[in-house]
């Protein structure tokens, strides 16, 4: 919107719009309990300083994570405090001297702030148990042949493109190629705080529909691929594994058309006998790393399972079923150009944008959908 110096209704909207952001960020901080945050951040300071910290490294890595991450908290939401505050003293100078170009200044810090407030408060939407944990996130190919390996891919790179894009860290625990090309799965670990409720909001079916590159006829086709988004286990999870449950198995590592990545057999595939979940890992430099990392990923899943039969017997209780899962967006490269959520009606018009990780507006449209389905 633009605003005219000389106007006295541009001045009464710009205030609108102030007053109307000072009021959103004013409930986000009291949905985020300033005071509370304020005092956990001290009590950790107080643990990474003790001397003995070090004793233990898993526990003080874990420490100061923590107080990394509510520090980063206090830090964005204080900041955007001061930018409402001096916003308001910008735009008053500016209008009181005439300066067109403050005041055009001021009408882009407007929208800079009316975005960063909008994400802050759909991070505020992330109360679930476990939504503020990291991401384990695999993804399988599925109907579509050649096709649906290559989606799977196409998914891979976005998700890991987001991530570098917000500087999370990724770890990838394993990839299955298909033979002629793309990935039958992929299993990889984002590391940030909230991002497993922030990417949880994918998991389902995504449908591709193209005019197939592995077709010689150039014919349309529709392709699938399943994203599947955990939680990370914690220590306090309690996911107990009878090593009597489990069978392990190693195997060489591979990469694309079955060369060798390893020297030695140090790839490990985990089998749950009890439930026949299957899980692996190759790219740890160990069999005894590989282990460990595959063990993390069962122990996420069984909790998952965990869950979904809690959630069961809830759904049992209500009239209706949860849409929850299956097909959830549409990735259209032919005969137009659009990807769409088809639960949240977000669409976008630039798919190579949206599969070079541009999806922030499709999570924030699925955190909010989220919160309204499980208040209706």
């Amino acid at each position: 919107m633009g605003f005219a110096v000389t106007s006295t209704n541009v001045s009464d909207e710009f205030d609108a719009a102030l007053k109307d952001l000072t009021g959103k960020l004013t409930q986000i901080e009291s949905v985020m309990d300033l005071d509370t945050l304020r005092a956990q951040v001290a009590d950790l300071e107080e643990q990474a300083s003790s001397p003995t910290l070090w004793d233990d490294p898993e526990a003080a890595q874990k420490v100061t994570s923590q107080l990394s991450h509510r520090q980063g908290e206090l830090r964005r939401v204080s900041d955007l405090r001061q930018r409402v505050d001096d916003l308001g003293v910008l735009y008053e100078l500016s209008e009181a001297e005439g300066d067109a170009a403050s005041m055009g200044e001021a009408e882009s810090e407007l929208a800079d702030l009316g975005k960063a407030i909008d994400g802050l408060e759909v991070r505020t939407l992330l109360s679930g148990e476990y939504d503020d944990r990291n991401a384990v996130v695999t993804i399988r190919s599925e109907a579509g042949g050649v096709d649906a390996a290559d989606f799977a891919e196409m998914l891979l790179r976005m998700y890991l493109r987001w991530a570098e894009r917000h500087g999370y860290p990724t770890d990838v625990y394993d990839i299955s190629y298909a033979e002629e090309a793309g990935i039958k799965s992929a299993t990889f670990k984002v590391t940030a705080p909230y991002v497993y409720g922030t990417l949880s909001v994918e998991q389902g079916t995504h449908r591709l529909v193209r005019i197939s590159p592995f077709d010689n006829q150039s014919r349309r086709q529709t392709s699938f691929a399943h994203v599947e988004v955990l939680p990370e286990v914690e220590e306090v999870d309690h996911v107990d594994i009878p090593e009597k449950d489990i069978r392990v198995d190693v195997y060489r590592s591979s990469g694309p058309g079955g060369q060798s990545v390893n020297t030695t057999d140090s790839a490990v595939r985990i089998t749950h006998i009890p439930t026949n979940i299957v899980v692996s890992c190759q790219n740890e430099k160990s069999q005894l790393q590989n282990k460990a990392a595959a063990m993390k990923v069962l122990q996420s899943r069984l909790l998952q399972r965990k869950k979904e039969e809690e959630r069961k017997e809830m759904d049992a209780l209500k009239d209706g079923g949860s849409s929850w899962g299956n097909q959830m967006r549409s990735y259209v490269l032919h005969p137009y150009q659009m990807v769409k959520d088809l639960r949240t009606e977000f669409e976008v018009g630039n798919p190579s944008a949206v599969l070079d990780g541009d999806i922030d507006g499709f999570l924030d449209a699925g955190i909010r959908w989220r919160k309204q389905t499980a208040t209706v």
